[in-house]
């Protein structure tokens, strides 16, 4: 069992910026953000692996970037130029090396005017 913290949500209006952080108790493989609008299925947004190999949704490629810090086992979400319609709770979602999968709370990320 992997304890994860998430942070950096909150309110901005378009064309703005936020870091989400989501920190976890020790070392993991695998680590992804995923979003919930409200009415919407769970959409992976960004995913990254331990060798720092990313993948992102077309709907954010070249707005958001993700990375990660192995000595802290943290993972990072840069979230530029925001819309409207990324407006969701985004989740942290980890793998362990022993192929068990951990989710934080979620954050709530605003994008309006």
């Amino acid at each position: 069992q992997v304890q994860l913290v998430e942070s950096g949500g909150g309110l901005v209006q378009p064309g703005g910026s936020l870091r989400l952080s989501c920190s976890a108790s020790t070392t993991v493989n695998h680590m992804a953000w995923y979003r919930q609008a409200p009415g919407q299925q769970r959409e992976l947004v960004a995913q990254i692996t331990y060798g720092h190999k990313t993948n992102y949704a077309d709907s954010v490629k070249g707005r958001f970037t993700i990375s990660r810090d192995n000595a802290e086992h943290t993972v990072y979400l840069q979230m530029n130029s925001l819309e409207p319609e990324d407006t969701a709770l985004y989740y942290c979602s980890v793998v362990s090396w022993g192929s068990r999968t951990s989710w934080g709370q979620g954050t709530q990320v605003t994008v309006s005017s």
